[in-house]
């Protein structure tokens, strides 16, 4: 993490607005819920596209947690790191694929595809332009609204990325920790 404390301080959860409490009902809420509850209305449109990403993206699983894991890791997000180290073994990444992340597309052991998404994500956040080569290899394997949904992906992680460090959020609970390199 790069800040021990949080410059802006989720809300208890007795504090939450009505709308948001109704939105994670009883459980638990997490730190980033709970801080961008300070801006309820910014909160409310981002949820729409943060769950289009997340829920109703054309793009697979698995691919998109690789390219969330990759943006966080390249952005040295702690927090998104290790919620999404989560996400993605539910989502099909494997143990040793989640370590090697963090060593980026030329690695060992990655497939041809995997290897061109994380290759697109550096590019993303180095250029905020995909490369010939890597738009027409992705291109073989993925349709074009699925690599709209890429995109738009590694925009939102890089977004989320810049917010949670720059605000602060602490990690929840028993979070895997970034790895260091």
């Amino acid at each position: 993490m790069r800040m021990n404390t949080p410059r802006i301080t989720p809300l208890d959860e007795g504090e939450l607005p009505e709308e948001m409490r109704i939105r994670f009902g009883d459980g638990p809420v997490l730190n980033i819920f709970r801080t961008l509850a300070r801006h309820p209305e910014l909160a409310k449109r981002w949820m729409v596209f943060a769950n289009h990403i997340l829920g109703k993206s054309t793009f697979p699983a698995r691919e998109r947690e690789l390219v969330i894991l990759r943006m966080g890791w390249l952005c040295q997000a702690g927090y998104e790191w290790g919620q999404h180290v989560l996400i993605g073994r539910a989502s099909g990444l494997t143990d040793e694929e989640i370590e090697r992340i963090a060593d980026g597309p030329e690695a060992e052991g990655w497939s041809d595809a995997d290897r061109w998404l994380l290759r697109a994500t550096d590019e993303l956040r180095a250029d905020a332009f995909l490369s010939d080569p890597t738009w027409q290899a992705l291109a073989e394997i993925y349709s074009e609204q699925q690599l709209m949904d890429l995109i738009f992906t590694a925009g939102q992680y890089n977004l989320v990325s810049m917010v949670l460090n720059s605000v602060g959020v602490q990690p929840d609970a028993g979070l895997p920790e970034l790895p260091r390199r």
